[in-house]
């Protein structure tokens, strides 16, 4: 068995955080690398979220047609990016397609914005179509941990209108289960709720056969600190969700 000392504070950290209107991104280091450049400028991206791009984009053989537009941004550079934008489109247009500053995905270095690859790419509006290429990134994403994070229909849920080309890692078997469930962060964060850790967990199975119990421990009934204890033979992660606690994940046997 081993035991895992959970503390209040980390529930900012983690590939399940979520960012939006109502909570502000809090950390403010992330592990980044290098997944191509925009205009001269490098794009950097969170290095478990760039590994996985890599590889899908690999599997679809999408290299050269898919292309970063933009991906980890500072708060100054978020803030850049909302005044340009308020001054060229207008409050409406900028409170519909730029987050407002410390409240971006793109702070957290997960979210990444895609285009197709071609002679004009609009920075804030990718052109990312439901067909070819792109739509084959997005029938593969889930098995590789990202989700097409403000979808059509979400609008009232997200606070961000539908926007195709920006998909944020989420890892896996989580972005699966919200793909198959039709969910946005959001919603599937709320539903993880029902399932408290140490009394009932979501049980998920990958088409590859694996199986996962999925649970959720709150904070606010931690005291500052809470210690789990899981069997330590098999394989499990820790994330906050950047509210009210944590997402337990471990691998089942069988």
């Amino acid at each position: 068995m081993q035991t895992i000392i959970l503390k209040t504070d980390d529930i900012h950290r983690g590939y399940l955080i979520l960012v939006n209107p109502e909570y502000p991104y809090q950390e403010a280091s992330t592990d980044l690398c290098s997944v191509g450049t925009w205009e001269g400028e490098e794009i950097l991206y969170e290095r478990t979220a760039a590994g996985a791009l890599k590889n899908l984009i690999h599997e679809i053989g999408g290299a050269g047609q898919i292309v970063p537009v933009s991906a980890w941004r500072s708060m100054a550079e978020q803030q850049k990016i909302w005044d340009d934008s308020l001054a060229e489109n207008g409050l409406e247009f900028t409170q519909n397609y730029v987050a407002v500053p410390g409240h971006s995905e793109h702070q957290t270095g997960l979210a990444i914005d895609l285009a197709l690859n071609k002679p004009e790419i609009d920075f804030i509006r990718p052109d990312f179509p439901y067909e070819g290429i792109c739509q084959t990134f997005r029938q593969r994403a889930a098995a590789h941990g990202f989700v097409e994070r403000y979808q059509e229909g979400k609008q009232a849920i997200t606070g961000i209108e539908h926007e195709p080309w920006h998909f944020r890692y989420v890892g896996t078997p989580h972005a699966e289960i919200m793909t198959q469930m039709g969910m946005a962060l959001e919603e599937y964060l709320a539903f993880l709720k029902k399932y408290r850790y140490g009394e009932k967990s979501y049980i998920a199975e990958r088409k590859q056969g694996e199986r996962f119990a999925v649970s959720f421990v709150r904070a606010d009934e931690m005291d500052g600190a809470v210690e789990l204890v899981v069997d330590g033979l098999h394989p499990y992660s820790l994330s906050g969700n950047n509210c009210d606690g944590f997402i337990v994940t471990e691998y089942c046997k069988g």
